[in-house]
């Protein structure tokens, strides 16, 4: 049996973009992927703070440093720039593992989306 754990987060950022003529996903600076343990292509879930809005998608990394934070395709109905998030990825854990395991979560500055 496996249980499902928070893996990452990234706690609190704003919508920079939302891109609806874009195939998918969301766009997420370079930099906060790093800090926070998740990699381009992971799935992840998105938490709207402003609408309550839950729903997944897969990462895009956007250029390093730029605070980027852009939901593309139909993911871009469910958000409006300047909304905060919460970005959140989970792992598939053995109990033994689940037991000792330890998420990242970082918490960039609201208004920057910067470390």
């Amino acid at each position: 049996m496996l249980i499902e754990m928070m893996k990452s987060k990234i706690h609190r950022v704003t919508v920079t973009e939302a891109n609806l003529n874009y195939i998918g996903s969301i766009t997420i600076d370079r930099a906060l992927l790093r800090a926070a343990n998740i990699l381009e292509g992971e799935r992840v879930w998105i938490v709207d703070n402003n609408n309550g809005e839950r729903f997944d998608t897969y990462t895009i990394g956007g250029e390093e440093g730029s605070g980027v934070i852009c939901l593309n395709g139909a993911a871009a109905r469910k958000v409006q720039p300047g909304d905060v998030v919460i970005i959140i990825a989970y792992a598939q854990l053995t109990p033994e593992e689940a037991v000792n395991h330890k998420p990242t979560v970082i918490f960039p500055d609201t208004a920057t989306n910067r470390l």
